[in-house]
């Protein structure tokens, strides 16, 4: 064991660091000027939901490729290709508009992320990312042209061109593109001037067929086709079309961008303007000043000077999940957020662990060095055991998870692995420096008095195990009765479909009656919170109408037909395709977290432990479904993060017992399984009442003024909260006993052997 002096030395400098790390975050912009760039740079970007912008999910339609034609080897290597230069191209085009810090990202398979903060109206930029630019130039047909020909539609469709089939010159030859106007008729045009091999072979082109129309082709259309005068030899040329000045514009873009190697679709787009984003930011940093306020003063109330230590390193331990947040450059969002001030509630229960430990140590007369040193090791197992069971949850939502939803895993998740150092490291150092204060005092760990004598009462629970069980499956039954009749209130992210937010003087009715399109039949009307706030939900469309943008179009032309001053904060719109997905990654997700938590409860303790803990744990997502059915709480992916961190929660909490059942049977004076679960629960209600009271603090606040963004989230954490708590001492301890007892009468042994036991069983071998 190192000296105190040592670990407070090598602890100081990381926390150092870790606050360094964080501290641009809160220096004014007139500070930051005058430190080093690659200092001042290191903040925590925001998401889009905080500081408003537009995301653009993008998925490569591979199937005018001829991919299935190739080996399997063949055809990845060619995906893969195809995938690079998609993601090339889409950058090139987004440089060229000259969006500050766009982000170009490549999500799943075939998947394209595109993030434009500050653009609240992604049309624009829909159509520049859904236009293939496949340009190429063919001769128009004569009585010469063989056989086949192409007959394409122009631009508006009223006129079709027959045309050569060959391919006279590839647009990839053209170097640049501008959009200039017509000297003589003032319209827009669009000059291109064309690499040195392409300018020979336009040369020869035009001087072999004077007085013979060449066509322009953009992806399918004929978008001019203009007779050939003269020889056109210096490597340039002019497409005219009747353009606007955006149009030609567009068009000088997309050619100088160049094409895309295969067609992209919009299949998921959502954008949140500014004034949404400042209120995102704002109810986040007071719902988490407030929680986190509130914790810090239930641990001072508790604990008192020992509270005080516990509050500083969970000071501390906020420091370091900005600095690691920083140093890696992790977006932050709303559920971001909302990982951070859960994981603040659930980093109290380290401490809190620690602390009740340390009282029990000094009850059964320990000095105070004793009383500290054996309180943190037996308390480091139960955090270890708890905190792998919380992040296995963690890591499946990161992995399965997309934009938010990741944003709270990666928060959720750096924020258990810093309370662990803060728990462990931190607040030893703190309080082995009060310890030291002491003298010969004796170490008293403060509290209400029915804390001091709680733990000490053996209450027989298990008396009750037959009602709650009874109780628990009526919930149960209740529960899938409600989902079966009544079903869930699903989101977009499941159904597919689109939501607009709407903010305008009309009345409910008045703006009803203005979506008068018939593509807007079956559109349903909300009032949200504040007066005027509208939320639009337009039933589920097909590929193409999320992928044009249409209805969102007309609901918008409609709406501001009606009241012109009208604002949209917030649009989403998903495909099928990805709500279909959306499906898919939940069930698995929740499926292989369970069975992961199974195999490392199966690994830490035994069997029996396991399948008491997923039988719980499974009887705790049905109830929690049934919440949702019955609260009509919309069932989105931030609901699904809440499915996630409440099985991790709710493993935690079940842990914490097992882990004290585990170090009784241990004992072999205590024989009786009857006494030794009542013992062991009875032992733990302390740490068990307080944790549940600190996440809830925490989390209240969110729940309270969070509003529709993070409703699916709070409110449904507050109620497995108190779910988890009353099954980890009613349903799952019970449930262990009766296998216990079941293990017991076949003779076999209710925990793993450890190495001492297993090294002596082989030393009395012969």
């Amino acid at each position: 064991m190192k000296s105190l002096k040592s670990r407070a030395i090598v602890y100081g400098l990381v926390v150092l660091l870790g606050l360094l790390s964080a501290l641009p975050n809160v220096l004014p912009l007139t500070f930051t000027q005058h430190l080093p760039s690659w200092y001042s740079a290191n903040q925590v970007p925001l998401g889009l939901d905080l500081r408003g912008g537009s995301q653009l999910l993008l998925n490569i339609d591979t199937t005018e490729l001829g991919l299935d034609a190739l080996s399997a080897n063949e055809r990845k290597a060619a995906l893969e290709d195809v995938i690079d230069r998609s993601l090339a191209m889409v950058r090139r085009r987004l440089d060229e508009t000259g969006l500050a810090d766009p982000t170009v990202t490549r999500q799943g398979g075939d998947g394209i992320l595109v993030q434009l903060p500050g653009v609240d109206d992604p049309s624009r930029i829909r159509t520049l990312l859904g236009t293939t630019a496949k340009m190429t130039f063919h001769w128009a047909a004569n009585e010469r042209s063989a056989a086949p020909r192409l007959h394409l539609p122009d631009a508006n469709g009223d006129f079709m061109h027959s045309l050569e089939q060959a391919v006279a010159l590839q647009g990839e030859h053209i170097r640049d593109a501008r959009m200039a106007f017509n000297p003589e008729t003032r319209e827009p045009v669009v000059t291109f001037r064309l690499d040195d091999a392409g300018a020979r072979r336009f040369g020869e082109l035009t001087r072999a067929n004077v007085g013979r129309a060449l066509a322009v082709v953009l992806d399918g259309e004929v978008i001019t086709a203009p007779v050939i005068r003269s020889v056109i030899a210096g490597g340039s040329g002019e497409i005219s079309g009747h353009f606007t000045a955006a149009e030609a514009s567009n068009l000088a873009l997309l050619l100088r961008a160049g094409a895309l190697p295969a067609p992209l679709e919009v299949v998921e787009e959502r954008t949140v303007g500014p004034e949404l984003g400042s209120d995102a930011i704002a109810m986040g940093i007071s719902a988490g000043l407030v929680g986190t306020l509130l914790v810090f003063g239930f641990m001072l109330v508790v604990y008192r000077r020992w509270g005080l230590i516990a509050s500083t390193a969970l000071a501390l331990n906020i420091g370091l999940i900005f600095g690691v947040l920083s140093l890696f450059g992790a977006t932050l969002t709303l559920p971001g957020i909302a990982g951070i001030i859960l994981s603040i509630g659930m980093a109290v229960d380290a401490n809190i662990l620690i602390n009740e430990r340390i009282r029990e140590e000094v009850h059964r007369g320990s000095s105070a060095w004793k009383a500290l040193d054996a309180g943190f090791a037996r308390a480091w197992a139960t955090i270890l055991d708890s905190n792998v069971t919380t992040l296995i949850a963690i890591s499946l939502l990161f992995l399965f998870g997309s934009g938010p939803v990741r944003g709270f895993a990666v928060t959720m998740g750096i924020g258990l692995l810093t309370s662990m150092f803060t728990a462990i490291g931190i607040t030893r150092v703190l309080m082995e420096w009060r310890v030291r204060g002491l003298g010969r005092r004796p170490l008293v760990i403060p509290g209400p008095q029915w804390m001091n004598t709680l733990g000490r009462r053996s209450i027989n629970f298990l008396k009750l195990r037959v009602a709650s069980l009874a109780f628990a499956a009526l919930l149960c039954a209740v529960s899938i009765g409600l989902f079966s009749v009544q079903g869930l209130s699903y989101g977009i992210d499941f159904t597919g479909g689109s939501i607009a937010e709407v903010r305008s003087t009309l009345t409910v009715e008045q703006l009803r009656n203005s979506l008068a399109h018939p593509t807007l039949e079956g559109t349903s009307i909300q009032e949200l919170g504040d007066a005027g706030v509208f939320q639009i939900r337009l039933p589920a469309q097909t590929a193409d109408n999320v992928a044009s943008g249409s209805l969102i179009q007309t609901l918008k032309d409609d709406v501001l037909t009606a009241d012109a001053e009208a604002t949209f904060p917030r649009v989403e719109m998903v495909g099928p395709k990805v709500s279909g997905d959306f499906t898919e990654a939940t069930i698995l997700a929740v499926l292989i977290a369970g069975s992961g938590m199974l195999a490392y409860l199966w690994f830490r303790f035994e069997s029996h432990f396991a399948l008491a803990a997923t039988l719980t744990l499974a009887m705790d997502l049905v109830i929690t479904v049934g919440f949702f059915a019955l609260a009509k709480i919309e069932f989105n992916l931030t609901a699904v993060a809440a499915l996630l961190a409440l099985i991790g929660y709710s493993v935690n909490d079940k842990v914490v017992v097992f882990d004290r059942i585990r170090e009784r049977l241990r004992d072999a004076s205590e024989h009786s399984l009857w006494s030794l679960f009542n013992d062991s629960v009875s032992s733990t209600l302390t740490r068990t009442l307080l944790t549940s009271i600190s996440t809830m603090l925490a989390l209240t606040p969110m729940a309270l003024v969070g509003g529709a963004a993070v409703a699916s989230f709070a409110w449904p954490m507050l109620f497995g909260i108190v779910l988890g708590t009353g099954s980890s001492v009613f349903i799952a301890v019970p449930l262990l006993h009766a296998l216990g007892m079941r293990r017991q009468h076949k003779g076999l042994a209710q925990l793993k052997p450890t190495r001492d036991e297993v090294q002596a069983t082989l030393d009395a071998l012969p």
